[in-house]
């Protein structure tokens, strides 16, 4: 699997809540506009226990909304071709009821099922999964779970729930230097990055980073996506 283009630079994926608000997709655009080099999109889940207050207040007004996988995959179908590659992310409970071939159909290039245990991934065969590494993963676990994913690691900054923080975790760092031995993708940071000081920081070691929950935060708020586009704006400059 193909998520990221060779551009040389680190890498900045955002992430969303599809149907998180009317105006979700103009959100994506300017993702786009501001340098994202993927998208991460969630598919709503009612007890995504892995996520923080932010994500879950997403969900609950996704939801709410009358969101659907399907409705969500359906508009980005119809996106897809503008946007940088996409990624979804959900729990295992809606991932297991997901087709490959619809997928495919929306343009979508990667999944991540942060509570679909490693040895339950045959699972979903068929679709290419972005598996995630924690500070407490065992180096042998460690090393199986770069082996076997797909498109990029996914490095979880520290341990606990996603969320805005204060500083990135020290944590990060040790652990993008565990990680790097064993795999030859590209190594991506998330959980708290919320600043452009944090991407840079973190960029220092790894691939690059995911932003979700202070995107989420924002656009729960009202930001707009020029708004939006203007903060990742300062990530991607912090990045390059």
């Amino acid at each position: 699997m193909t998520i990221f283009r060779s551009t040389g630079r680190k890498l900045l994926m955002p992430y969303l809540t599809g149907f998180v608000t009317d105006d979700w997709t103009d959100h994506l655009r300017a993702f786009a506009d501001a340098g994202a080099d993927a998208i991460e999109v969630g598919l709503p889940f009612s007890d995504p226990t892995l996520d923080g207050a932010t994500v879950q207040e997403a969900n609950e007004a996704a939801l709410a909304r009358g969101a659907t996988a399907s409705a969500i995959l359906a508009e980005l179908a119809r996106l897809a071709a503008d946007l940088p590659p996409l990624v979804i992310s959900t729990y295992a409970n809606l991932a297991l009821r997901l087709a490959p071939a619809d997928l495919a159909a929306a343009g979508i290039a990667g999944l991540i099922v942060p509570d679909l245990p490693l040895d339950e991934i045959d699972q979903l065969d068929g679709i290419d999964l972005a598996l995630l590494v924690a500070p407490s993963t065992p180096d042998g676990r460690l090393a199986e779970i770069c082996r076997r994913s797909r498109g990029f690691v996914y490095a979880v900054s520290v341990m606990g729930t996603t969320g805005e923080r204060t500083e990135l975790a020290a944590t990060a760092t040790a652990l993008v230097e565990r990680i790097r031995p064993v795999t030859t993708l590209p190594v991506l940071v998330g959980f708290g990055v919320s600043t452009p000081g944090h991407a840079a920081e973190a960029a220092r070691s790894a691939d690059g980073v995911i932003v979700g929950a202070a995107v989420l935060r924002r656009v729960l708020d009202g930001a707009t996506p020029s708004e939006i586009g203007a903060y990742l704006a300062k990530m991607r400059l912090a990045l390059d």
